[in-house]
Order: structure tokens, then sequence, then C-alpha cells
């Protein structure tokens, strides 16, 4: 099992290296390229790589040390002035998905409470995709991006307590007050421990007379953090951006972010990208193809009309609010777990499961060349009016 898993790492880096760079010459995100090549090394093309729990483990470390280097990179003033802007974002792109989701369900025969979930299920967003792309443009430190990150926080958050809210109704054994609370406490808890224990336990343990302190003690913090907003229905990623921010504000932000950024893109992070097209199956997926074909529409318009409508009710320009909705798109694994909650909560049918599985891989994919023509749309139209 351990050579297998030597072996399927080694052919992940070159094919996503490869592929990436191949992605970047034909003027699209390299982020791209790494989801395609995915599809073409797992079950569903060649199959050279097949989804395992060690995999799985280094996807999930991946993508938390990506959000953590995006908390790094963050401006905490810009993040603040961006609050009002990131809460109407957050909101529109709840709210069309939602509402426009639930009609499409009543459409396809679902009962009340299965048009809710899948109304739901399409106001999720996972922007872990997107903050790759907003790098390679150059956009994360910006007010969008900002925005972005912001707004993202908002949908986790809304997406979850929702979702409790409507398994209580659906008669699952939920405790909504319990599980408010808990998000209450962590928020809370790492915004105390973000300002008073981080600083401290970096000095501290940056004196220890051995290798690496510094780095370390980083990535302990990440971790923590990723564990308990995971443990409290959170996200781990929302956990390892928040940690990164609290580590923003110190004097040892360049020098965990240039080494925790040669950890994660050496390794970690390419795997990760790689992995969301190696697990997608298009087994029977001509059975359900326009079924497919209807939700993505309704996926990628709703998440960006709503996303977009937010964005230009906050002051920004159309260019900029279409780049702000096109970011919000990629459903990602939030999206995905939400749907296997469903599936066993019988919210879903086996059936919508598999085709709601390929919907977010297309939403996914569609994301990054979308951001990169808004955004390069909004970059010349800057430039022609100055």
């Amino acid at each position: 099992m351990e050579m297998l898993l030597i072996l399927q790492l080694a052919i992940i880096l070159i094919a996503s290296k490869i592929a990436g760079s191949l992605s970047v010459r034909l003027k699209q995100p390299s982020v791209l390229g790494k989801l395609l090549i995915g599809i073409v090394l797992g079950p569903s093309v060649l199959g050279l790589i097949n989804e395992t729990d060690a995999l799985e483990e280094f996807s999930q470390i991946g993508v938390i040390l990506l959000m953590f280097i995006a908390g790094l990179e963050t401006d905490i003033d810009e993040f603040k002035r961006t609050g009002k802007a990131s809460a109407y974002v957050g909101f529109g792109g709840i709210v069309v998905p939602l509402v426009l989701g639930y009609i499409a369900g009543i459409i396809l025969n679902l009962s009340t409470m299965e048009s809710w979930f899948l109304g739901l299920l399409l106001s999720a967003t996972s922007v872990s995709i997107s903050v790759q792309a907003l790098k390679e443009m150059n956009q994360l430190k910006t007010r969008e991006g900002t925005t972005i990150l912001g707004a993202a926080v908002i949908d986790d958050v809304v997406v979850i307590i929702a979702l409790a809210f409507l398994m209580s109704f659906a008669g699952g054994d939920v405790h909504l007050t319990t599980i408010i609370l808990k998000k209450v406490l962590f928020f809370a808890g790492a915004i105390l421990v973000g300002w008073k224990v981080v600083p401290w336990f970096l000095n501290r343990f940056a004196s220890l007379k051995v290798t690496e302190t510094v780095i370390s003690s980083a990535l302990i913090i990440c971790f923590v953090f990723a564990y308990l907003a995971e443990y409290t229905g959170v996200a781990a990623i929302i956990g390892a951006y928040i940690a990164g921010v609290a580590i923003s504000v110190t004097k040892y932000k360049h020098e965990i972010f240039e080494k925790v950024e040669t950890i994660g893109y050496s390794i970690f992070v390419p795997v990760f990208f790689t992995s969301i097209g190696i697990t997608a199956q298009f087994a029977g997926i001509t059975k359900h193809l326009w079924l497919i074909i209807c939700l993505s529409i309704l996926a990628i318009l709703t998440k960006l009309v709503g996303a977009s409508v937010g964005a230009k009710l906050a002051g920004f320009n159309w260019n900029s609010s279409l780049g702000i909705g096109a970011a919000m798109v990629s459903r990602g694994e939030v999206a995905l777990i939400m749907a296997t909650i469903g599936l066993e909560a019988k919210l879903l049918s086996q059936d919508l499961f598999a085709a709601i599985v390929v919907v977010v891989l297309i939403t996914t994919i569609v994301t990054p060349p979308m951001m990169k023509f808004l955004f390069k749309s909004k970059s010349q139209m800057e430039s022609t009016t100055k």
C-alpha cells in the first residue's frame, strides 16, 4: 500500500505540473489543467490512479494549506473594510440559488423538503479553486479578492446552519441551538486565540533549540484551527483561513508564507487539485444527461447572478461584480459533503445524487476560465479608463 501511494504521488505530481503548464500556455489558469488531468488519470479515463483513503488525506491537507496561505496573504484592514460587501455577496449568492433551486425541485416533482434541500445544495460555495485562480491573476489581495474570501466564510456558516435547520424539520436527530452555539463558540474562541494566544505561541515556540521551529509552530496552529472548525461543523478550510489571518499580523508572516507555500505547492496542493478530477464518476451519465445539463446551467447562473448583484449593490462596477460572482460559482467539496448527507437522510435519490456529483464537478471546472475571462475584462476596462 505504501509503495502504491508513492507511485501515485509521483504520477500525480508530474502530470499536474505538465498539465498546469499547458493550461497557462493556452492562457487559462493552471488549476484548470490540474483538474482536467485528474479526470484523465482517474477511473473515468485511463484508470492509472484510483481514489484511496491515503490520497484523500493528502488532498485534505492540500486544501487546508491552500486556505492557510490565503489567510496569510489577507490584508486585515482591507478585510474589515470589505465586511459589508462580503455580506451582500454572501447572502446574494445564497438567496437566488436557494429560491430557484427550490422551484427546480418542484418542477422535478420532488417533495417540499427535498426541493428546499436542492436549493440549499445549490447555495453552497467552495472557494479553494477560486483562491488559486485569484493568486495566479494577482487578484487575491485586491478588494475583490478580500470580498470573495469574506463572502465564502459567510456562505459556509449560513448554509450549514440552514442545513441543520432543514434537517431538524426532516426528522433528523439535530439540535439546532447546539449547532449554532458551537459555531458561535468557535468563531469567538478563534478570534480571541488568534488575537492573544497565536503571537505568544509563535514567540515561545520559535525560541526552542531545534530546527524550523517557526514553520512547525505555524503548521500546528493551522491544523488545530482546522480540526476545531471541522469539529464544530464550520469546515476545516475556514479554520485554516482564520489561522492564516491570525498569523498575518505577526512579524513571522513572510517567513511562514514562503515556507508554507513551498511545502504546499510542492506536493499537497497539486494532489488536492488533481484528486478532484480523480474522484469524478461518469458511469450512467447519459441516463441523466439532460438533468445534469439543466442543473449545471441553473447552478452556474444562480450563483453568478446572485453574488454579482450583491457585489453591485455593495458598490462594485459590473466588471468587478461579475468577476466576484464567477469566483463564487464553484461548489467543490462543501456541496459534495452536503449531497452525501442528503442521500443518507433520503432527501436526495440515488439518481439525483449521481447527477449532483457531476454538476459539482462542472461548476468547479468552469470557475477558473470564467474568472480569467471576467477579471481580464475588468483589467482591460481599467487600463482604457486611465
